[in-house]
Order: C-alpha cells, then sequence, then structure tokens
C-alpha cells in the first residue's frame, strides 16, 4: 500500500537582489560572476554555464540565529548539529488576535512545547516588503521566553522583523533563548498554511 505524499510548505523568504530585511543592514547584490556568455570563451561550441555571486549579510530574509550571534563563546552556525534544527516536531502559536504588540507566556500556556520548534504566527508577514513591516512589530516578552526556555523548547520562531522589542538596547529574549541554546527563527512567512500540530520543521542555513 502506498503512504500519501508528503507536503512541503516553505515557510521562508525569497531573496532578491536589493531588498531591505531590517533597516540599517545592507541589502544583498545578486548578480553574474561568470554570465553564460562569458562562459562559452573558455569552453567548447555549444558548452556554457553560469556561475552566480551573492553578497549580503547573514541576517538577509528568514534567518536562524545561533547562540553566536548573541555570546562571543556561544557555538555558531557552522558549529550546530542538523538535528538542533532539521526534523523537528513543530507546534504553530497563533498570535493574531492579540491586543498589543508584546505576547506574553499566556500565549504558552498549557503547550506541550518540549523538544519542539514553537513557531509565533502573528501575520506581520503580510506587511513584508513595506515600510509597514519596520515599524511596530510584534514580538515575545522575557517571561514568554523563559517559559519557552523552562518548558523545553528547542527553537522558537517568529514572522515578523524580530523576536525581541527594539525601542531599547536590551534584546531579553535573545539572551534568554540563545543563553539555553534554544535558536531563533525571524522572519518567517506563511505560518498560516501549516496545521498547528503535527508536521516536522527544518531550517538548516
Amino acid at each position: 500500500m502506498l503512504s500519501a505524499p508528503r507536503t512541503l510548505i516553505d515557510i521562508c523568504h525569497t531573496i532578491h537582489s536589493g531588498m531591505v530585511t531590517y533597516k540599517g543592514l545592507p541589502a544583498p547584490f545578486v548578480c553574474d560572476y561568470l554570465s553564460r556568455a562569458e562562459s562559452r570563451k573558455h569552453y567548447a561550441p555549444g558548452t556554457e554555464f553560469h556561475i552566480g555571486k551573492i553578497d549580503m549579510v547573514a541576517n538577509t530574509g528568514t534567518y536562524l540565529d545561533s547562540p553566536f550571534h548573541r555570546y562571543a563563546d556561544g557555538v555558531d552556525i557552522a558549529g550546530l548539529e542538523l538535528s538542533a534544527m532539521a526534523d523537528l516536531p513543530g507546534l504553530v502559536v497563533r498570535a493574531t488576535t492579540r491586543s498589543g504588540r508584546a505576547i506574553g507566556p499566556e500565549a504558552f500556556a498549557g503547550l506541550d512545547v518540549r523538544g519542539k520548534a514553537v513557531l509565533v504566527q502573528t501575520d506581520w508577514d503580510l506587511h513584508w516588503r513595506t515600510d509597514q513591516y519596520f515599524e511596530g512589530h510584534p514580538f515575545l516578552t522575557a517571561e514568554a521566553a523563559t517559559l519557552l526556555r523552562d518548558a523545553g523548547a528547542v527553537l522558537v520562531g517568529i514572522d515578523s522583523l524580530n523576536i525581541d522589542d527594539i525601542s531599547t538596547g536590551e534584546r531579553p529574549v535573545h539572551s534568554i533563548l540563545l543563553g539555553s541554546n534554544i535558536l531563533i527563527v525571524e522572519h518567517l512567512c506563511g505560518l498560516r498554511e501549516l496545521p498547528d500540530t503535527g508536521f516536522r520543521f527544518l531550517r538548516c542555513p
């Protein structure tokens, strides 16, 4: 008996040359390093290749934060085990009817987050590539981060500009989660397409 085919859902923004992910950081530059026309000079007639070039900062599009992003002695992206970010049981927390910007521990109360990738849907991704995306984004509170850490989440993602409130220089959610080797994914999109539970999450850089 054949099993049903898996459905794969991409919840990452596509990177385009010139797009801005976070104001103050340079936009990516995507171009040809070797065009097909130029490559014909190096190969036999009828043979051609394309080699692209991408110049960008790490915080571009949908990205993964490792502990090193926050802590000098933390593990960096290259040092992460694949098991920390691939084939994780997933859970979507719907935070689309919140009364304010801050998402507190009550949003996660009673949920089994242990060993899971916890993805917070705010629908802020609907403002992607607009001026509104950079202003007044929803974020998690330090208390929410503490609950997720203590309850055993292994990865926390959000579909907005930042998992922290950026109105001050403090970043308590980054500090709490990355300080406990809990990975962070920011700028997710399309979380409304996922079921609440019963899916596997993959975010390998």
